[in-house]
C-alpha cells in the first residue's frame, strides 16, 4: 500500500470536470484508490464521492493506493493533480 498526501492546486478545486477526470483515471487501474481529508477515505473511482469532498484550491488530501498496479496509479494520479487536471490553472 502506498500513502501519499497531495494538494489540490487548480484554481477551481475538485469541481465536476476535475472529479470526472480523476474518477476516470482511477477506474483505469485494478488497484483500490481511496481519497479524503481524513479517515474514513472514500473511493476515488466514484465521481459522487469526489464531489462530496468539496475540496477547493489548496486542500490537502490523503490518498491510498492498494493493489497490483499501485505504483503506476500513484504516479499518474500525482501527475494529474500536478498538471491542474489538464486545465490551465
Amino acid at each position: 500500500m502506498i500513502r501519499r498526501e497531495l494538494t489540490i492546486i487548480n484554481k477551481l478545486g475538485m469541481h465536476a470536470r476535475a472529479a470526472t477526470k480523476l474518477a476516470a483515471l482511477a477506474s483505469s487501474f485494478e488497484s483500490e484508490i481511496k481519497i479524503g481529508r481524513q479517515p474514513p477515505l472514500v473511493d476515488a473511482k466514484s465521481i459522487m464521492h469526489l464531489m462530496l469532498l468539496a475540496a477547493g484550491q489548496d486542500t490537502d488530501l490523503q490518498f491510498e493506493f492498494n493493489g497490483p498496479d499501485e505504483q503506476e496509479a500513484c504516479d499518474q494520479v500525482t501527475q494529474l493533480l500536478a498538471n491542474y487536471f489538464g486545465e490551465d490553472q
